[in-house]
C-alpha cells in the first residue's frame, strides 16, 4: 500500500517579521507539516532558522514540524532543535562523520530520524541505516537556497531510494524547485512528501489553491 502524499511547504519565502502568522496561514491552507530550512552559512553559503526561532513559532500551530539541518555539525544541535519543537530532525548524509550514530541519537530524543541526499550523492549510502530511518528526502537541487530549478534528472535517483525502502516505515520526500509542472515527475518517481516554497506563496489564487493542487496532482500519479 502507497504511502499518503503530505505537503510539507518551506517557509524560506515568508515575511519573517510575520512568521507566526504565516506558519498559521499554512496551517489553514491544509498543509501536512512545516518544513524548516536550516542553514548555517558554512555546509551551504546562507543563514536562516536557529532553534529560538521556530521554538518562538510552535505555540501558534498545531501541525508538525520537520528541521532539515543544513549545517556542518549537526549532532550538537539536535536536541536543540527537537525541544523547540520538531517531530521530524533531517541531517545531511555529507555533514555526517558517524550517519548511524547520528540518526540513533535523534531516535533517542524522540524525534523521527530521516536524512538528505544532495544531488550528487549514491542512494547506497543509506543502505545500511535503512532501519533507523522514518524519512529520506532527496534534493532535486543544490542546496542552500530557495527558487532554484528542479534537476529532473534527479528522478531515477528518487526511484532508487524507494525502491531501497519498500518494506519499511519510512516517506521519500523531495525538496528542491516543486511547483505544479514538477511535482506529478517527483511523485511517479515514488516520492509522498512533497517540500515546496516558491510556487505555493507564489500562487495567485492563495495559499490553499497551491496546496490542494499540488496534493491533487501527485495523488494522479498513484495506480
Amino acid at each position: 500500500m502507497s504511502r499518503p502524499v503530505e505537503i510539507a511547504p518551506s517557509v524560506l519565502p515568508a515575511d519573517y517579521s510575520k512568521l507566526g502568522e504565516e506558519c498559521a496561514a499554512l496551517q489553514e491552507a491544509g498543509v501536512d507539516r512545516i518544513h524548516w530550512d536550516v542553514m548555517d552559512g558554512v555546509f551551504v553559503p546562507n543563514l536562516t532558522f536557529g532553534p529560538d526561532v521556530i521554538a518562538s513559532i510552535r505555540p501558534h500551530v498545531d501541525v508538525a514540524f520537520e528541521a532539515h539541518l543544513m549545517v556542518v555539525e549537526p549532532d550538537r544541535l539536535l536536541s536543540r532543535y527537537v525541544d523547540a519543537g520538531c517531530d521530524t530532525v533531517i541531517v545531511h548524509a555529507e555533514a555526517c562523520t558517524h550517519l548511524h550514530r547520528t540518526l540513533s541519537h535523534i531516535a533517542e530524543l524522540g524525534a523521527t530520524p530521516g536524512v538528505a541526499l544532495n544531488p550528487h550523492t549514491p542512494p547506497g549510502l543509506i543502505n545500511h541505516v535503512r532501519d533507523l530511518l522514518g524519512i529520506v528526502l532527496v534534493m532535486t537541487v543544490n542546496p542552500g537556497f530557495g527558487g532554484q530549478a528542479y534537476i529532473a534528472s534527479m528522478e531515477p535517483k528518487i526511484s532508487e531510494v524507494a525502491t531501497l525502502l519498500e518494506g519499511l516505515d519510512c516517506d521519500v520526500e523531495v525538496d528542491g524547485g516543486i511547483g505544479p509542472n514538477t511535482v506529478a515527475g517527483a511523485a511517479a518517481a515514488g516520492a509522498n512528501v512533497l517540500v515546496s516554497g516558491s510556487a505555493i506563496y507564489q500562487d495567485l489564487e492563495g495559499l490553499e489553491h497551491a496546496v490542494t493542487d499540488l496534493k491533487k496532482r501527485a495523488q494522479a500519479t498513484r495506480p
